[in-house]
């Protein structure tokens, strides 16, 4: 039997049922889900182990790698700087990055970037994998690059190349990188333990990933799900682990606990406030999460509904219920989610990696519990 620690409101004891379920059925190693409510955190619950030996607990300290989900933390920073009249998002991208416009790129919006329609879903040609290391390379590979398909006619998801088009146009605009912002603008002021680059003190708290048993099924192999996932170069690699951690990658190595993207995707969800602070008006948030784009997504399997940055959940409700929520979800099976209709932040971290590129069974378990305690 594994000891739940943490806490859910009465209303929400089903939901600490749910998710010590995930534990006794051999579904999860270490796991962490909170939920906030109206800005008040409602259910924060925490089991098992760290680190493969199985002897440091995962605690309420415990650090996860949430890959894509960092996307969400990516799409906040955008949202501030469109806010703080930094960025727009009708916007050319190569207004704040003249470079980007090259091989024919010249009217790509920033909208269109952030919701995966500019064609730049991976590399097609062969490169060393240690080259994501180095952001300005690829930066300057990014903005050389021919669009995969016509820009704007469909979208294809860029699960690395997300991060070094939303933080370069961030840094062009604003001067700072993701990972600084982040930390001087959200997760120090507010208590957020939410990292875009992790300083070498912390990496003592991160949980030892088990990997997942199998590839998650891709659908069809066409040319930008190959750019974007097939190939040997397609994510970094040939550089140690701790490299991987100190790098800045918007898109995928973000490092946080669910209790802080559980608060950020609540104030999201409650008018833009965090801690009796504003940090986005309602206004810009709905400019955020309203769909710019519907339909068969070219890299993923699924019909997309994209936000500037987020998924939106009404297409395949990886979420459960909700129509009107928006978020993102991480490889492996982590997620951050936002309700504004209940007002609710979820969000789910994990070290048993699963198989579903999005709609994992177990967080999807644990915010149905939640749903039906409303």
């Amino acid at each position: 039997m594994v000891e739940i620690a943490g806490f859910a409101a009465p209303r929400f004891a089903s939901v600490q049922d749910a998710f010590a379920a995930n534990f006794e059925q051999g579904l999860e190693r270490g796991a962490r889900f909170t939920v906030a409510e109206a800005g008040e955190v409602v259910v924060d619950l925490w089991a098992g182990v760290a680190d493969r030996a199985g002897e440091r607990p995962f605690d309420e300290r415990t650090l996860v790698p949430v890959f894509s989900t960092t996307k969400a933390i990516a799409a906040v920073l955008v949202a501030r700087a469109v806010e703080a009249g930094q960025i727009a998002y009708g916007q050319p991208v190569a207004e704040l990055w003249p470079e980007f416009a090259q091989a024919g790129k010249g009217a790509i919006t920033v909208e269109q970037a952030l919701s995966h329609q500019a064609g730049l879903s991976g590399f097609p040609e062969k490169m060393d994998p240690a080259l994501w290391f180095d952001w300005d390379a690829i930066c300057a590979k990014l903005a050389a690059m021919a669009p995969l398909w016509p820009p704007g006619t469909a979208s294809g998801y860029h699960p690395i190349t997300f991060g070094y088009i939303a933080g370069e146009l961030f840094r062009r605009a604003t001067g700072r990188t993701m990972g600084a912002a982040l930390r001087e603008d959200l997760a120090q002021p507010f208590g957020l333990d939410l990292w875009i680059g992790l300083p070498d003190s912390e990496f003592g708290r991160v949980a030892d990933l088990q990997r997942p048993p199998g590839l998650p099924d891709f659908g069809e192999r066409n040319a930008p799900t190959q750019a974007a996932f097939m190939t040997s170069w397609s994510s970094p690699a040939g550089r140690n682990q701790d490299e991987w951690r100190r790098m800045e990658l918007p898109s995928a190595n973000g490092h946080a606990t669910a209790e802080a993207l559980a608060r950020l995707m609540g104030a999201l969800a409650d008018q833009g406030r965090l801690g009796g602070r504003e940090i986005l008006s309602p206004q810009v948030i709905a400019e955020m999460a309203r769909e710019r784009i519907r339909g068969q997504d070219l890299v993923l399997p699924f019909v997309m509904s994209w936000g500037a940055g987020v998924m939106r959940n009404e297409t395949e409700k990886p979420w459960g219920p909700a129509m009107q929520s928006f978020g993102h979800s991480g490889w492996g099976g982590s997620c951050a989610v936002a309700d504004p209709e209940t007002r609710i932040g979820m969000a789910y971290a994990m070290n048993k990696q699963g198989t579903k590129l999005m709609g994992d069974a177990r967080p999807k378990r644990l915010i149905e519990a939640v749903y039906a305690a409303l």
